[in-house]
Parts: C-alpha cells; structure tokens; sequence
C-alpha cells in the first residue's frame, strides 16, 4: 500500500478515527491489528517473515532473561565460584545472541543477497548456481535491525525483556515506519506505542501539516526532479558534460525531496497517534564534512551503525592490541585514529550492502568510509596548513566553501547510488569529463531531458521554498511554532496553498511510484 495511494490515506482516517474512539486501553491492540493489515496488504506470502523474526527475538529476549535468572541462582547456592559462573553463562548468553542473530540476518541475506552471492560465485569459481526469484518483504531490512537492536540492548541489560507477544509484536511492525524507518529504539519507542492517549485536535492538525509538507517535497520536487534522472541515468552512454551534471544534480534533489518528504509522511502520520519517531534526516546538504552528512541522513541507520558495530569492534581487544602496536611503531596520533578508520571503513562497507546487492552499493559505502578515514587520519595536517595559509576556519565565507566542498563529494557518490551498474557510474564520471561544452546551457540540450521551461521554473520555485524553510530551521526557527502562533485564517492560508501547489506544480507520472528507500 504506497503512502502516496489515496486508499492509504483512507487508511490512515480509518486508523486515527478508530484509535480515539476504542477504549484508551485497548489502542494498543488497534495499532496492531492496523499494522498487520498494512502488511498483508503487501502481499500474505510475506508475514511469515516478520513473524519470524518477531518470535525468535522475542523468545530470545525471554532466553536471556531466564539465563539471569539461573545466573542469579547458581550465585546462591555457590558464592565462591562467581566468576566461574558468570563467564560460564555470560558465554551462554552469547550463543543465544549470535543464535537469534544468526537466523534473522540469515533470512535478510538469503532473500536480498543470494542472487548477487550466487553470481560472483560463478564468475571467480566458475560454478554455475542459476538465480532465483525471491520474495523479497516489505521492510525487511528496517523490523531486522530494529529488532536486532533490541535484542542485543537486552543482552547489555539496557532494559528488560518485554514479557507481551503483541506488544512486542506492534514494537516490530508498526506501520508508518515498516516502509522506510526510521529504525526505532525500544526504550523510545515503547511506551508510546502501549500508552494511553486522548484526542487532540492540536495533534491532528500538526500531524497532518507535517504529512502535507512531505508530499510537497516529494511530488511537487522529487517526482519532477526524478524525470532528468531516469533520462539521464538511463541513456547514460548518450550524454555528456554538463548534462550529465544536470541528472546527478537533479538525483540530488529527487533523493532529498524523496528521502525527508517520506520521513515527514510517516513522522506526521506517526504524530497523529501521539507517536513522536526518532528525527531521521536533519538538513543533510549543510553539512561541512562527509562525517557530518552522515550524521543528518538516514541519522538511525548511523546510530544503529554506531552503537551495534562501530564501538564494539574499535574497543575489541584486538583493535586494542593493534592501536597499541600503531603507538609503537607510528605515534599517538596515529593509534588512537587508524583504529577509528578501520572501524569506520567496516561500518561504510556494510551501509553499502544495506542499501543492495551490487557492487555499485559497496563502492558508495567505501567512498564516504575512505573520505571520512582520510579526513581524520590527516585532520593535524589540514590544521597546519589551514594556520600557514591563514584560512579563517570559524568564518562564514569558509563554512560556505566547506558546505559547496562537502555537497559536491556528496554528489560524486550519487554517481555509484543511482546508476545502473558500477561500470555505468564509472562510464557517466568519464563522459563528465569528456564532451564539456557549455552551448548546450543555451541550445535546448536541456529541454530534451523530459522537461519543458515551465517544469524548471516550477522545480526552480519549490526549491526556492524548500531553500528558505530549510535555511531558517538551520538556524534554530522552528517553523511549525512560528505557524502554529499564527491566527487559523493565517495558518489555513498557508495549509491550502501548501495543498494546491501539490496538483499544479506536482509532477505525478510514472515516475513517481513510491519513495525510493521503501526498496530496502
């Protein structure tokens, strides 16, 4: 069921609608029974899937708790073996770990990956595995790491198993956020999800101010944007020079309107339950490094990335024993960085097999892990170069500079996301190069990309309005406060023509199916 569906935002009534009118303690098993049939709107083959994953992980909460508890009676009755004891059961809880983790990353692997597997078998081995057709769920690869998420967090004791198969079932499957994300967190997510809530209309209104201004970014910017792109993108051998320019930069667009007008549906929609989701995509094209790009883009895959494979693998005893070896032998500098680097070169590697089985996806993830290492393995020498040529580092003009720096690397890795193969990425990066001729700003070269001059003046206006918002959150007005101060004519104003720019400016065609990240 596509969010931009007219028989979702029936849905979406018949949910919110039901959900204050059914008894406060009941709302809970509404949002599930809504959530599952979302899902099997999708297809029924598909719950097996979720369901799985929702009862391995939920036993394997149980498990571990039980394994306390037996942890805690063993203790009583032998006191003096107690370390004995608890490495003996710490090492239990392990296996129970790696087991849940195990079959639920196994599934994922197995439906996303086997065909890419099974093709570079025969291509370096010469076996001859045929491909399959494979069912692969919706949101897959978002309930897997949430999931994933809270298991591991119970292993750590963060907090308790939750002892209620339903529940912990709507915790899984919520339906806003099973599409794209955001990738929730228990503790956070929970008790809203089980609390009790009371009408208000103030809620309503702000949910679905924040779903309207979602679908302006993705139909009115992203579906029009989205038309260059699958020109140029697609008959990527016939362009070159700056009309190929032109596809990535209008990529750029559509994945920004796509990604954060998709995080608004659902962040709104969300809203309407009394739902607040973790913040998911923070202005990304401000950023001043890679670094800081990925701290405002797809923020929970990051955090998830972080808290799950990035600490434990650069504090394991053997990124220990290295960084020592790397302070022997380099310096300080360099053991307490390249540790760090190596870390994030296997995070970014594993970004990029999240976002699918190609090699493309695997060289965009080591792209921003290399610039990202590189930026920290030689941040002193930039400090000394920045102090010898007297560059004002604080200075707006150079912040500028450092945004227009950061944009344009950001944009050379839209080169491996969108195109079709990493040879075709490659071929588009050289005919860039080759063929540069700037008559073609002026000769009608661009009006052969699938848009007339009043699709560009309308593009050219709605990012205009996008610039202006996103320039004044970035320097802390929240203007939904501001909107909210305003009369109700005033705000109605605002509603209504946010709601009929989406028909006249909008570019609904066949382009515009579904939000781009609903494929992972």
């Amino acid at each position: 069921m596509s969010f931009l569906s007219m028989k979702f935002l029936l849905f979406l009534v018949a949910a919110v609608a039901g959900y204050y009118v059914i008894p406060r303690q009941l709302q809970w098993v509404w949002l599930l029974i809504f959530s599952y049939i979302f899902y099997l709107a999708s297809g029924p083959a598909a719950v097996v899937f979720i369901l799985t994953t929702t009862a391995t992980t939920f036993l394997g909460g149980l498990w571990l708790e039980h394994t306390d508890r037996a942890l805690a009676c063993a203790l009583e009755r032998d006191p003096d073996q107690k370390k004995a004891l608890k490495g003996r059961f710490r090492q239990h809880k392990k296996w129970i770990v790696a087991l849940v983790l195990f079959i639920n990353f196994g599934i994922l692997a197995s439906l996303k990956y086997r065909n890419f597997a099974a093709d570079n078998m025969n291509l370096l081995f010469g076996t001859h595995f045929s491909s399959a057709r494979l069912l692969l769920p919706l949101g897959i690869s978002f309930y897997t790491f949430q999931s994933m998420g809270y298991l591991i967090d119970v292993y750590r004791g963060k907090y308790a198993p939750d002892r209620n198969p339903f529940r912990f079932a709507l915790f899984v499957s919520f339906f806003p956020q099973i599409l794209q994300g955001p990738i929730g967190r228990y503790d956070r997510l929970a008790s809203q999800l089980y609390g009790q809530k009371g009408f208000s209309l103030t809620r309503i209104e702000r949910g679905l101010q924040l779903m309207l201004w979602g679908y302006f970014k993705k139909i009115v910017i992203a579906d029009r944007a989205a038309v260059v792109v699958s020109e140029v993108f697609g008959n990527y051998q016939s362009y070159h020079g700056i009309l190929v320019i032109a596809g990535v930069l209008c990529y750029s667009l559509q994945l920004y309107g796509d990604f954060s007008g998709g995080m608004d549906v659902i962040m709104g929609a969300s809203e309407c339950f009394g739902i607040s989701l973790d913040a998911n995509f923070k202005r990304p094209y401000f950023a001043q490094s890679i670094s800081d790009f990925w701290h405002r883009w797809h923020i929970t895959l990051g955090t998830w990335m972080k808290d799950y494979v990035f600490y434990p693998f650069s504090l394991s005893k053997g990124m220990n024993k290295f960084g020592k070896y790397c302070k022997k032998h380099f310096g300080k500098h360099v053991s307490r960085v390249l540790p760090v680097c190596i870390a994030n070169l296997l995070v970014f590697f594993l970004v990029g097999v999240w976002h699918g089985p190609a090699w493309k996806f695997i060289v965009y993830g080591l792209y921003n892990g290399i610039i990202i290492a590189a930026s920290n393995l030689f941040a002193p020498f930039y400090g000394v170069m920045a102090r010898k040529l007297h560059i004002p580092v604080e200075s707006r003009p150079w912040m500028a500079v450092r945004i227009l720096r950061t944009f344009l690397l950001v944009n050379i890795s839209w080169y491996f996301d969108m195109a079709e193969s990493l040879g075709a990425a490659l071929t588009m990066m050289k005919n860039t190069i080759t063929g540069f001729n700037l008559s073609v700003l002026t000769d009608g070269s661009l009006l052969r990309l699938g848009l007339d001059l009043k699709d560009y003046g309308a593009l050219a206006l709605s990012c205009a309005v996008l610039f202006a918002v996103s320039l004044l959150q970035e320097n802390q007005v929240s203007i939904r406060d501001a909107l909210a101060a305003k009369p109700l004519p005033a705000r109605w104003c605002v509603y209504l023509m946010l709601l009929f720019s989406i028909p006249f400016l909008g570019q609904i065609t066949m382009t515009g199916g579904g939000f781009i990240y609903a494929q992972f």
